[in-house]
């Protein structure tokens, strides 16, 4: 890691969101001058963690220079004016190489960006690079054959987590405030807790989901990576809301106030520290058992509840995911079987291979879980429940390590994430609560009713309020 920078004072980069755009608009600092240091911190971590595929040093900096025009003449500004913010490369940005982590996509420059984008630029942020992602963003780890391996910056020896890790780093290492991902399984909350981060899986159709083949897919989600809640609060301001461009968005907005009115006395919690089946590392519990304790010291009720799942919603988690992969990447493995990820070809020969009435049979035990949920929701606010099993594994390792069943019975998973993908119209966040005894983070996850964003985004902001999560210096 690069030295922290030498100096007493913060930047102005190291401010929330709000703030870096309250003294742009001010004065009181250009956007020019922080967008110029988020590229100098990009490029101090990009040769020991490698977060970026691309810096857009001089697009972004020239933006900047506008945005400190439009000051100047008094043209009227967005509430995130001048914020620079990184996107994954899974997302499609007008001139930007896109590559999706992979050769298969030669090197395609899209004629458009994805609406999620167009949002937070119309809400004047600045898009400053493109972050890493496994090939289609498949994995838990960040590893494709196109970038290569995407490391922790608490450990470098071991994985950022996955899909959308080099956002979470770039985030982590105080590149940008916020960074754009993507959460099909978990690929916005499994980095975010391996890296320190705030991590939203929004509810289904909050924001729009552009960027597939289909509009109709029902696992996947845009979300905010972000330093605070409050980061991922602005995130949400600006992206979320209806529109044509996916049918299944939804015809609601953002409740800011909502989202900041957070209070925690006499809050009613269920915590499940393993949802029934999984194994979970006692470091990992350690840290969560000490969150669950502030709750309670600040009046919350939180009850330990039996879960009755099994690794079965796991394993048929995956057989969507396999699906998935077959039905918008499986005509490459017939070109580019060479030069993908082995794992990606066996899922995409696993999806075409499955029988179709096995895949809609995934829907009952998806009933069977949300009449779980439901029945729970009658009595609590939220669940909470670590948001991996785990801290971060070592980078050499990969999802096939995390597979097995151990004598006990117990599964000995990485995420648990995917169950609530399962689920997709109940907001996920994970939250940082740690480092574990290990020196890694540790996040909480926390799981709330249909379409309740607000109502976890403010659990979240209040429960952080109380915590002392140490962050790595800026790079």
């Amino acid at each position: 890691m690069s030295k922290p920078l030498e100096t007493d004072m913060p930047h102005p980069l190291d401010l929330p969101a709000a703030a870096i755009a309250t003294g742009i608009r001010q004065g009181r600092f250009t956007s020019e001058s922080v967008v110029a240091e988020s590229i100098r911190r990009a490029k101090a971590v990009c040769e020991t963690l490698n977060p970026f595929t691309i810096i857009r040093e001089e697009q972004a900096l020239e933006t900047a220079r506008e945005a400190d025009r439009s000051i100047v003449g008094g043209e009227a500004t967005g509430p995130l004016h001048g914020v620079p913010f990184a996107a994954k490369d899974l997302t499609p940005t007008v001139g930007d190489l896109t590559t999706l982590g992979s050769w298969t996509k030669g090197d395609w420059v899209p004629a458009e960006t994805a609406l999620c984008i167009r949002r937070l630029q119309a809400a004047g942020a600045i898009l400053m690079g493109k972050t890493t992602t496994p090939e289609f963003a498949f994995a838990s780890f960040t590893a494709s054959p196109r970038w290569g391996v995407t490391r922790n910056p608490w450990n470098p020896e071991h994985t950022s987590g996955g899909s959308s890790g080099g956002s979470a780093v770039a985030v982590a290492t105080g590149v940008v405030p916020f960074a754009e991902g993507t959460d099909m399984g978990g690929s916005v909350r499994i980095p975010s807790a391996f890296c320190g981060t705030v991590g939203l899986k929004p509810s289904l159709g909050r924001i729009p989901m552009t960027i597939l083949p289909s509009v109709f897919d029902n696992i996947s989600h845009f979300g905010p990576l972000a330093r605070t809640v409050d980061d991922a609060i602005a995130f949400m301001e600006a992206a979320c809301g209806p529109s044509d461009e996916d049918i299944t968005s939804l015809p609601i907005g953002f409740v800011s106030h909502a989202a900041r009115d957070g209070q925690l006395e006499d809050k009613r919690f269920a915590l499940s520290m393993d949802l029934g089946y999984y194994r979970i590392q006692p470091e990992v519990e350690q840290a969560i058992r000490a969150a669950v304790e502030e709750l309670r010291r600040a009046g919350a009720i939180v009850d330990e509840v039996p879960m009755h799942w099994t690794r079965s919603v796991n394993d048929e988690w995956f057989d969507l995911w396999c699906v998935f992969m077959s039905g918008f990447f499986g005509e490459t493995i017939a070109e580019y079987r060479e030069k993908m990820d082995p794992a990606v070809v066996a899922m995409i020969e696993r999806g075409l291979s499955m029988n179709a009435t096995a895949y809609k049979r995934v829907e009952l035990l998806r009933t069977a879980m949300w009449r779980d949920m439901a029945k729970l929701f009658e009595s609590y606010d939220a669940l909470l429940c670590p948001t991996c099993a785990i801290t971060a594994p070592l980078a050499s390792e990969c999802d096939d390590d995390y597979v097995g069943t151990g004598a006990d019975g117990r599964f000995a998973g990485l995420d648990m994430t995917c169950p609530f993908n399962m689920l997709p119209q109940l907001p996920a966040l994970s939250l940082p609560v740690g480092p574990a005894a290990n020196g890694m983070p540790v996040g909480l996850q926390i799981v709330g009713r249909r379409f309740a964003d607000e109502h976890v985004l403010a659990i979240g902001a209040a429960l952080e309020a109380r915590l002392a999560v140490p962050r790595l210096p800026a790079s």
